[in-house]
């Protein structure tokens, strides 16, 4: 099967500093890839220099087109998507126009907004609850909910997310992933970088694990987690 994105031999820079190493990884169609590691490993970097957002070496593909010769916003066009971990909503505006300000980043997705609305109203009903809400009011999951749902809101083919359950309570991180789940088997493709080890290998297809800028373990993650140094590492020492 042809991969949807294809990353080879990234290496991106701060100074002098190499954040990121040589890293090498892939999505097919419909898959969810994770990337995991310590604090300071370079997944966060990695995700903004496949966004377009850092100045990169190497090769990034997505469908087919060197990346590197498109702007952002003509990613966002083709259904690139990312949610950053810093979430980056308007705190000042309601949640119902956080949402259709996501659907202007791709005016192209084959359906109206207010199609696009329902749709992720059906999936995030806490947030029709709060439609006329300000998003500086809502809580922590609700505002994780409202970036991914903004996020849907351009018709993502490949969805890039950034430590989705960061700051969450464990009851709001078991929600989160059933919706990442749920959005791979509506035929998103989603890379996604997580601190919470075992509940991004529990939810991806493949993992891919990145120390001090490089990829030092890789496979599907159902086999990542019977590794016995990723298992003592990353999750605890218990299978």
């Amino acid at each position: 099967m042809k991969n949807l994105l294809q990353i080879d031999d990234l290496h991106v820079a701060y100074g002098k500093v190499e954040a990121v190493r040589g890293v090498t990884l892939a999505i097919q169609p419909g898959q969810i890839v994770t990337v995991i590691g310590p604090n300071g490993a370079g997944k966060t970097t990695l995700l903004g220099a496949a966004a377009g957002l850092l100045r990169s070496r190497g090769s990034v593909v997505y469908d087919g087109i060197d990346l590197h010769h498109m702007d952002v916003e003509e990613r966002v066009e083709r259904g690139f998507c990312f949610v950053p971990e810093t979430r980056e909503l308007f705190g000042d505006l309601s949640v119902s126009d956080n949402l259709v300000l996501g659907a202007y980043a791709r005016r192209r997705g084959g359906t109206s907004i207010q199609q696009r609305l329902q749709e992720v109203y059906g999936r995030f009903p806490r947030l029709a609850e709060r439609r006329r809400q300000k998003a500086h009011t809502l809580s922590g999951g609700e505002r994780q909910m409202l970036a991914l749902g903004r996020a849907l809101m351009a018709k993502p083919v490949l969805l890039m997310l950034d430590e989705p359950s960061l700051g969450l309570a464990p009851l709001i991180v078991r929600e989160i992933f059933r919706i990442v789940a749920s959005l791979r088997d509506a035929g998103v493709s989603i890379l996604l970088v997580e601190q919470n080890a075992r509940a991004a290998l529990e939810t991806a297809d493949y993992g891919y694990v990145l120390e001090t800028g490089e990829i030092t373990h890789q496979g599907p993650a159902s086999a990542l987690v019977r590794d016995p140094r990723v298992n003592a590492t990353y999750l605890g020492g218990s299978t």
